[in-house]
């Protein structure tokens, strides 16, 4: 029988490759849902080619668009690298049966990334990264998940479910 295959964001793995040179490892993530499916570790900012560490950077929305800022330099701008290395990811997501996304990330967020205006005004706490927005919009069935969300055992058990994981 074939093991679900399970993308996660690299950090959540313990791979120290948030924009500040860490990680944010996740126990269960990282001792518990390795037994019952396939990882497939991701990481949007240094797939695109993004050092680490990097400047820090964040959801702005910019007219009708949202782009990826810098946080001290506005000027910086990673939102092109990192949509070219969206479309190259499609092949492989075709292979994946769910994602999980490291919350209030500016890539991966779901549902819980800070957006601002220009002017560093905040607009929402509540907006997708770009890399998860892309995905939800791109492979609606996906089954996604973040950080947060799996948090409580009833939440794990019911993402193992959702997969199609038996006797959990």
């Amino acid at each position: 029988m074939t093991r679900p295959r399970v993308g996660v964001s690299a950090c959540l793995l313990g791979q120290a490759v948030r924009y500040d040179g860490d990680s944010r490892p996740h126990a269960w993530i990282c001792d518990v849902l390795p037994g019952f499916v396939e990882i497939v570790p991701f990481c949007p900012e240094t797939g695109a080619g993004l050092g680490v560490p990097r400047p820090a950077v964040h959801l702005v929305k910019d007219g009708g668009t949202v782009r990826l800022l810098g946080v001290s330099n506005s000027e910086l701008d990673v939102t092109m690298v990192l949509k070219q290395w969206i479309r190259q990811q499609e092949p492989l997501l075709q292979k994946l049966d769910a994602l999980v996304f490291k919350a209030r990330s500016p890539s991966c967020g779901l549902d819980s990334t800070p957006l601002y205006d220009r002017n560093g005004v905040l607009l929402s706490a509540r907006a997708s990264g770009i890399y998860a927005d892309w995905v939800r919009r791109r492979f609606p069935a996906m089954l996604l998940s973040d950080d947060v969300e799996l948090e409580s055992e009833r939440q794990q058990k019911d993402f193992l479910r959702r997969l199609g994981v038996h006797g959990v």
